[in-house]
């Protein structure tokens, strides 16, 4: 059976204030750096341990970074997205997509669910009920 993983998509507004180390994240990616394939975007590589982004607690590593501020991350550079990042000043507002695993699915129609069915449950209790009964009976001859 082929098995695909689906993604629950999220946006969210997240809004912290710069520390001693910054905004506490590193990033990768850019239109000369793809971090992920056919995406160009800003991601989220590392969260630093008691930084703003740490205590805040909603960035997440490998989320992507839509704007910053408002400004756009779209085809930007690397290097043009990390002083972005630089001068955005005390108060930061970021625009971020959470990509959260679904779980593996198989190929299933509309509605149907992936549960076992109650017949094999069903088949399998009675052959356990018949097996112990063999065993008691079994048991009681011995006596």
């Amino acid at each position: 059976m082929n098995r695909r993983v689906d993604y629950l998509v999220t946006e969210e507004e997240i809004n912290l204030t710069r520390g001693p180390s910054g905004l506490g994240f590193n990033i990768v990616g850019g239109t000369d750096q793809q971090y992920v394939s056919k995406d160009s975007g800003i991601f989220v590589s590392r969260i630093k341990e008691n930084g703003a982004a740490a205590l805040d607690g909603r960035l997440q590593e490998g989320d992507k970074i839509l704007s910053v501020n408002g400004q756009d991350l779209k085809n930007l550079l690397h290097q043009d997205a990390v002083d972005l990042f630089r001068n955005a000043g005390y108060a930061v507002s970021l625009r971020v997509q959470h990509r959260v695993q679904n779980g593996p699915l198989g190929h299933r129609s509309e509605g149907e669910s992936n549960a076992v069915p109650a017949a094999v449950v069903l088949v399998s209790v009675f052959a356990l009920t018949v097996v112990a009964a063999w065993a008691f009976m079994r048991y009681r001859q011995r006596l």
